[in-house]
């Protein structure tokens, strides 16, 4: 993708999601966008309100899932799986949707350590380490390590 800003992305899924209503023509991102959005009805009436959600807060301590983050990973995750980037990750997804019985359940997993990956990178000031981040997909699809 590119480095949008938060407000960026956030008008990304909406301006995606208004043009799905509008049976507009869709951007080849849109379109990843939109099926993202599909597997996510519960954030519906969210990206139908942009001026009530656009500058809305997801503080931890609330305890609330930022839903425009959740859906910005998936979007992460599908570009890793398009590229096979960082190299693997394409393999242990297969093994982990084998392992959950379903994709999408297996990209929550992926969510999972990615997280984790990038949190390890924040705390120790480094880059995001892809070794990380795939061994944690393995212990999760229940392969050995190394």
């Amino acid at each position: 993708m590119f480095n949008p800003s938060r407000d960026q992305a956030r008008r990304f899924l909406f301006d995606t999601w208004a043009k799905q209503k509008q049976a507009a023509p869709l951007t080849d991102l849109e379109k990843i966008a939109l099926a993202v959005l599909a597997r996510h009805p519960e954030y519906h009436p969210i990206v139908d309100a942009p001026e009530r959600y656009l500058e809305r807060d997801y503080l931890p301590e609330f305890g609330e899932t930022n839903p425009f983050l959740h859906m910005n990973m998936h979007l992460a995750i599908e570009e890793q799986l398009s590229i096979d980037q960082p190299h693997g990750v394409r393999a242990l997804y297969q093994a982990l949707c084998a392992h959950t019985g379903d994709e999408h359940a297996a990209q929550h997993e992926m969510m999972d350590c990615l997280a984790e990956m990038i949190w390890q990178a924040q705390r120790s000031g480094r880059g995001p380490d892809g070794d990380l981040y795939l061994a944690c997909m393995k212990k999760k699809a229940g392969l050995p390590e190394g």
